[in-house]
Order: C-alpha cells, then sequence, then structure tokens
C-alpha cells in the first residue's frame, strides 16, 4: 500500500482520512503490523484510487517478481479458460483437474493448506454439478416449448 501511495505522491494523513481510519492505522498496515479488514482494505484502496489488481502488481514490483504482474481482464481470461477445459466433464478425474484450477481461478501464487484447496476443490465440483443439473432440467422444457410453438404455427 506503500508503494501505491507514494506512486500518488499523496500523504498518509491524506490517504487515511479518505478512508475514514486514523493515520496510525495505516502505518501498521503499511509495516504490514496489522492487517485490514476487507471492508477496510476496500476503503484504502478507494482512497488511494486503486484496486485488488493494482495492489498484487504491487506487491509482485516491491517483492522483485515482475513475471506474476497481471494485466487487467487476465483473471477473467483465466476463468474463460477455465469454462472452456470443463465443459461436459462430469467425472472424478475432472474434478481434479479443475482442483488444479482453483489456483487459477483464485489467482493464487501460494499454496493453500491442504484441507482449503480440497474444500474449494469440492464446491467448485458442486458448483459445477449445480450448474449441468439446471441446464440439463431447463434444456428439455425449453426443447418441448418450441416444439409445441412449432406444431402451433403450422397449418391443419
Amino acid at each position: 500500500m506503500r508503494w501505491l501511495r507514494d506512486r500518488q505522491g499523496k500523504r498518509q494523513y491524506q490517504v487515511a482520512e479518505a478512508a475514514g481510519i486514523t493515520k496510525a492505522m495505516l502505518s501498521a498496515y503499511e509495516t504490514g503490523k496489522q492487517k485490514p479488514s476487507l471492508d477496510t482494505l476496500e476503503k484504502i484502496l478507494d482512497a488511494l484510487e486503486c484496486d485488488l489488481n493494482d495492489l498484487h502488481n504491487a506487491l509482485q514490483i516491491v517483492n522483485e517478481r515482475p513475471e506474476a504482474i497481471r494485466r487487467p481482464g487476465a483473471l477473467r481470461e483465466t476463468w474463460q479458460a477455465f469454462q472452456a477445459a470443463g465443459e461436459g466433464a462430469t467425472d472424478g478425474a475432472d474434478a481434479v483437474a479443475r482442483s488444479k484450477n482453483v489456483y487459477s481461478i483464485l489467482g493464487l501464487s501460494r499454496q493453500l493448506p491442504p484441507q482449503e484447496e480440497q474444500a474449494l476443490s469440492e464446491m467448485l465440483d458442486g458448483f459445477h454439478k449445480l450448474v449441468r443439473y439446471l441446464h440439463n432440467a431447463i434444456s428439455p422444457v425449453a426443447a418441448a416449448r418450441a416444439a409445441a410453438v412449432e406444431t402451433e404455427e403450422e397449418p391443419t
């Protein structure tokens, strides 16, 4: 956060005031002594006129990992690629493949604890099963309606 603030030439008190926190709290967040809640982080980023992607990229620059910098829309592209790879997938092997994509979808570069990774993978697999179920449940109804409309339009 400090790198972003410094790049904009803003002082701590300016950002803190705009975010509705104290200068001391902002200092604690910038030095890593405390971690902001998601609401507070959002307020700070708003005050800096930045988003999470900007914060991620700033961290990569500060930590000298330019190869990990994301361009805007990269997460959306990852999600679209994941969707394309998962179309028609229904078995356990596909669930394993999807679990590897949890990192891509969430944009994580650090390893998750095994239980968290498994839980997220199962949630993702469950979500895909729900979408497939809804699609299959709606498709026959839509097909029946389309057929009924076609038969009504035909002359007798």
